[in-house]
C-alpha cells in the first residue's frame, strides 16, 4: 500500500505543470540546504557550549594567565569561542604594557576594544546562516501556496474543455497543487524550529561571552593598576 502511495506522489510530481515542478524544485533545494545548515549549526553550537564550559573551568581554576595563553599555542588544540576573546584581550594587554609609558586607562581601553572586536567575530560565527533559515521558514509556505494556487487554476481552466465536470477531472491538478503546499510546509517547519532554537542558544552564548569579557576586564584592570 505504501508503495502505491509513493508511486502516486511521484507520478503527480512528474505529471505536474512546468511551473509547479519549478516550485517543487525550489522547495526541495531549499529544504536540502536548510538541513545541511541545521546539522552544521547544531554541531558548531554544541561544540561552542562544550568549549565554553571547559575553558571557563580552566580559567577560574586559578591557572596563571600567561600559561593559559601559551596553552592556546599548542599544536592541534582547538581554539574557538570564548578562548578567542581571552587571547585577543590578553595579547593586546601584554603588548600595551610592554610598550611602556602608557597609563593604565589607555591600556584597558585598547584591551577592551580588542575583546569587543573578538566578541563581534564570535557573535557572527554563532549566528551564521540563521538568516537563511529564517528566510526559508517565512517564505517557503508562500512559495508552496503559489504552486497550489497555480495548480488549482490549471484544474479549473481544464474544465472549460470538458462537457461534464467530475471529481476525476479536477483531482490530478488539485492533488499536484496540494503536494506543492506539503513541500512548502516540509521545508518551513524544520527551518523555523531550528532558527528559534539556534537563535536562543546563540543569544545565551553571546551573553556568556560578554559576561566573561567583563569579568576578565576587571581582572586585567586590577593588574594594570597594581604597578
Amino acid at each position: 500500500m505504501a508503495e502505491v502511495e509513493s508511486l502516486s506522489i511521484v507520478s503527480l510530481i512528474v505529471n505536474a505543470s512546468l511551473l509547479v515542478q519549478l516550485v517543487m524544485l525550489i522547495l526541495f533545494v531549499a529544504s536540502i540546504i536548510s538541513w545541511v545548515m541545521i546539522i552544521q549549526r547544531g554541531r558548531y553550537q554544541y561544540q561552542a557550549r562544550n568549549l565554553f564550559a571547559e575553558f571557563e573551568d580552566t580559567f577560574w581554576s586559578g591557572i596563571d594567565l600567561n600559561q593559559l595563553y601559551r596553552q592556546g599555542n599548542q599544536a592541534g588544540k582547538v581554539v574557538d569561542g570564548v578562548e578567542n576573546i581571552f587571547r585577543a584581550g590578553f595579547k593586546e594587554f601584554s603588548r600595551l604594557r610592554q610598550q611602556g609609558g602608557l597609563d593604565p586607562d589607555t591600556i584597558m581601553e585598547g584591551t577592551q576594544r580588542a575583546m569587543r572586536v573578538a566578541l563581534s567575530r564570535e557573535e557572527g560565527k554563532l549566528e551564521a546562516n540563521l538568516s537563511f533559515l529564517a528566510s526559508v521558514a517565512s517564505v517557503s509556505p508562500y512559495i508552496g501556496l503559489f504552486g497550489t494556487v497555480w495548480g488549482i487554476m490549471n484544474s479549473f481552466r481544464g474544465l472549460a474543455n470538458v462537457h461534464q465536470a467530475t471529481l476525476a477531472t479536477v483531482a490530478p491538478g488539485i492533488s499536484e497543487a496540494l503536494v506543492a503546499t506539503a513541500m512548502g510546509l516540509f521545508a518551513a517547519i524544520p527551518a523555523v524550529l531550528a532558527y528559534n532554537r539556534f537563535s536562543a542558544t546563540a543569544e545565551t552564548l553571546i551573553n556568556n561571552y560578554d559576561t566573561f569579557a567583563e569579568e576578565f576586564s576587571a581582572i586585567l584592570h586590577r593588574q594594570a593598576h597594581s604597578k
